[in-house]
């Protein structure tokens, strides 16, 4: 997937802020240019380049196994939401019972974050107050 993301990241500019990557779902922030909001776009290239190399096996919608048909979209309205977001994606693995604490779990901008001082080593080895009762899956 990360090959394919950068091919499209370089057509079709933008950046990601946070990501998690589940065994079967993903979360992530992007920073869009300004004027573009073109999420579904970048989402349909990316679902596209990735699907391409799986493996050709097709399900009762003739498509590959890949992908749900949809995703969820949140505008972020501040700097607020913005973090309770960043802390929801790097608490998801944790919340799943993948990881005892974000730090453990690899597939993740955590590390990221952690350089760029947005959270401590240790942070989440319990359940932030800021994302408690926040369900996005």
């Amino acid at each position: 997937m990360t090959e394919c993301r950068r091919k499209i990241m370089a057509e079709r500019p933008f950046h990601i802020d946070a990501i998690v990557v589940l065994p079967d779902h993903l979360h992530c922030i992007w920073r869009l240019p300004s004027g573009d909001a073109d999420f579904s776009g970048r989402w349909r290239e990316i679902k596209k380049a990735v699907s391409r190399e799986v493996e050709r096996r097709t399900n009762h919608h003739n498509g590959r196994p890949v992908w749900q048909r949809r995703f969820w979209e949140h505008l972020i309205r501040d700097e607020e939401d913005w973090r309770r977001h960043v802390e929801y994606i790097h608490y998801n693995p944790v919340k799943h019972g993948l990881a005892r604490r974000p730090a453990d779990w690899p597939w993740s901008s955590f590390a990221r974050a952690v350089a760029r001082g947005w959270h401590e080593v240790g942070w989440g080895a319990s359940e932030p107050e800021a994302i408690v009762g926040m369900e996005y899956e």
